[in-house]
């Protein structure tokens, strides 16, 4: 029976390079994948699925008005697995598409994807896939400033803090730095700034 899996994890914790890892097991033993993403990051290019290591893939983007059930219900083969990055941008009609995936074509659906914002706030996509999921699992990464786990991601402009503004602001590490609590709120960035 297929389930819907949501894997959260801070920035940096290695979502991109995990779910191309998932693509290329199922593709290696011939079970063909639907790879998908939000259309919202265009960090490496729209439609593309890019993990700070190095490896890259173009996919098809999840835009505003997709229609995701559809786009895999009218695939001509069979699909063994659909995986999407960048989960946390998806709206809850799209989150609702992924649970007719698994549940009316029984096709495991895998969404990879941020928890909370810069502003500890619960995206969209996020919000929708803790409470639908069938299996919810961290992915661990360390906080940039110490060696707690990370669980918060804090937004960085001009080497100061960010705690408010627009929740979607695409960017990497010269944005965003996973942290931990304590360092969320008292964040050594004078030390970074001296470090460098």
């Amino acid at each position: 029976m297929a389930q819907l899996f949501f894997k959260y994890g801070a920035m940096n914790s290695g979502k991109s390079i995990d779910i191309l890892k998932v693509a290329h097991n199922y593709e290696e033993q011939g079970k063909p994948v639907v790879l998908m993403t939000s259309g919202v990051d265009t960090r490496s290019g729209q439609g593309v699925i890019a993990s700070r290591i190095g490896l890259s893939r173009k996919v098809q983007p999840i835009m505003e008005d997709t229609d995701v059930y559809e786009y895999v219900k009218n695939i001509d083969h069979k699909v063994y697995c659909v995986l999407i990055d960048e989960s946390q941008f998806l709206q809850k009609r799209h989150v609702l598409q992924l649970i007719k995936i698994v549940d009316e074509l029984n096709i495991p659906v895998m969404a990879f994807g941020l928890k909370n914002d810069f502003r500890n706030e619960l995206f969209e996509g996020s919000k929708y896939l803790l409470i639908y999921a069938d299996k919810i699992e961290e992915m661990k990464t360390i906080c940039w400033f110490c060696p707690h786990k990370a669980t918060m991601n804090l937004r960085i402009h001009d080497g100061k803090p960010v705690y408010d503004g627009e929740q979607i602001q695409i960017g990497g590490n010269e944005s965003y730095y996973p942290v931990c609590r304590n360092h969320y709120f008292h964040p050594q960035l004078e030390e970074q700034e001296e470090n460098k």
